[in-house]
């Protein structure tokens, strides 16, 4: 049962009873009887699936699964939409995001809603989705979402923290090797009829330190080691750290925490330290208030003379126009960026002034690749995320699991067997505060509660029984 202002559950004296038009599945018919309350769990939740294989799973849904409405925004990888359907479930599918108007409207009378990284779930949203109950982000990021004000309305939200790093750490690979090579500039100069055979200013990125006004002379420069700096330690960028060294870069980055190093990475204690000591600046950080233009003015200043910079996590981090007056005075050689602060809804000739003011100034520069957010966008990455996400949701809607849910406690449900009978799983979620648990154990104080389980998360409390 959601808290705030959000409906009445199923009434679970019936199983078979209907889906009401304003009921909320966070209530859920089915046995409790292995609880973890972290993300290790997941290894743990895989063995114990494996050992009830040999029992049928008894069908613990207190609703009809074709009364069950799913929206699939932006062109969500059909993985996801084929497991959703196969659960009886309402699917309607969308190759785009909707203006925010128009998802309103669409949004009040769905269960379940699906998204990629444009759509905007605000609290104006989310107040008039008065069914939803779970929304599934079909990739890493989360800021698209008021997950607080989603949490407080009893509303989950999922998403995928690391099905897409393989692809986003190569994309990074290939563009170290691209801006050291210029290859983005001499591929637009043949497109014009311009054959430029250079090699000043082109590196090999393996042995070698990049950077213009050190003057390396060449009787020196295969004793140099090429230094790769890593904004940001998760999923990302260990996985880059992995394949920068393989490729025979020295790698140093910096994290919010203290976290072990892969291969021969080092750790630096500060962002200063990793800026004036890398050539290639990468970032891999979350949107938050401490990642707001996270490198600015300040932060270029402190890099090296012909650096270069590269970003695939958030478009709030780089202060562009900042990078626009560092290229243009040669202190940063070459960017990559994947991301914007501001980005279209579909696809189309957007990509203009009328987007972000300095656009067209970015677009002038030379030995910049800019690419349309595509660091997650491969056949392979979407598959899992698809896959990951709607699993997710699946488990949510049909037996109350939260395991990795960014926004509730996490616990892992297992189903009850056709051999367990006479069983109801009861799921509560309310406002942190003294009292409620104790009037839940008086209405519950007739029955035999075979096991109970709480959490709290913040200002959101969840409350599991199993009553026989």
């Amino acid at each position: 049962m959601p808290i705030g202002d959000a409906t009445p559950g199923i009434d679970i004296s019936s199983p078979t009873n209907g889906l009401s038009s304003r009921s909320n599945m966070s209530l859920s018919i089915s046995p409790s009887a292995v609880y973890h309350s972290s993300s290790a769990s997941i290894d743990a939740s895989r063995w114990q699936r494996g050992s009830t294989a040999a029992a049928a799973a008894k069908q613990l849904k207190p609703f009809a699964t074709e009364d069950i409405k799913i929206l699939l925004l932006e062109n969500v990888n059909q993985t996801g939409k084929d497991i959703l359907a196969a659960q009886g479930y309402q699917v309607d599918f969308l190759k785009t995001s909707l203006p925010e108007d128009e998802l309103i409207q669409r949004i009040r009378d769905v269960h379940v809603i699906g998204i990629r990284s444009k759509t905007q779930l605000t609290a104006r949203v989310l107040r008039e989705a008065k069914n939803l109950i779970v929304v599934g982000c079909f990739c890493i990021g989360t800021n698209q979402v008021d997950t607080q004000y989603a949490a407080k309305h009893g509303i989950a939200v999922f998403n995928s923290p690391f099905s897409n790093s393989r692809s986003v750490a190569e994309l990074i690979i290939a563009e170290v090797i691209m801006l050291a090579r210029q290859l983005g500039d001499r591929s637009n100069e043949l497109h014009r009829g311009t054959w430029n055979k250079i090699s000043s200013g082109c590196w090999e990125i393996r042995g070698k330190t990049l950077g213009k006004a050190r003057k390396i002379k060449p009787d020196k420069a295969s004793s140099l080691t090429y230094d790769q700096g890593i904004i940001g330690y998760g999923h990302i960028g260990s996985q880059l750290s992995v394949l920068a060294e393989a490729m025979g870069m020295t790698v140093i980055f910096y994290d919010a925490v203290n976290l072990m190093a892969l291969g021969t990475a080092k750790q630096v204690p500060n962002l200063e330290t990793l800026l004036r000591g890398a050539d290639f600046v990468t970032c891999h950080v979350p949107e938050l208030p401490e990642t707001q233009n996270l490198i600015g003015p300040a932060q270029f200043e402190q890099m090296k003379w012909g650096s270069y910079l590269l970003n695939a996590s958030r478009g709030s981090v780089i202060d562009i126009p900042a990078l626009i007056d560092a290229m243009r005075s040669g202190k940063v050689a070459g960017a990559a960026l994947d991301v914007y602060p501001a980005e279209p809804g579909g696809n189309g000739d957007y990509f203009t002034n009328d987007l972000n003011l300095w656009t067209e100034n970015l677009r002038s520069l030379k030995n910049i690749i800019l690419t349309p957010h595509i660091g997650g966008s491969t056949e392979e990455a979407q598959k899992a995320i698809g896959i990951e996400v709607s699993e997710a949701l699946v488990r949510y809607v049909n037996e109350g699991g939260t395991l990795g849910a960014v926004n509730m406690p996490e616990v892992h449900l297992r189903s009850l067997t056709t051999d367990e009978h006479n069983h109801v799983r009861v799921i509560y979620i309310h406002h942190n505060i003294p009292g409620v648990l104790r009037k839940v154990n008086e209405i519950l104080g007739d029955h035999n509660v075979d096991k109970q389980m709480t959490d709290s998360r913040g200002d959101v409390h969840t409350y599991r029984v199993g009553c026989v």
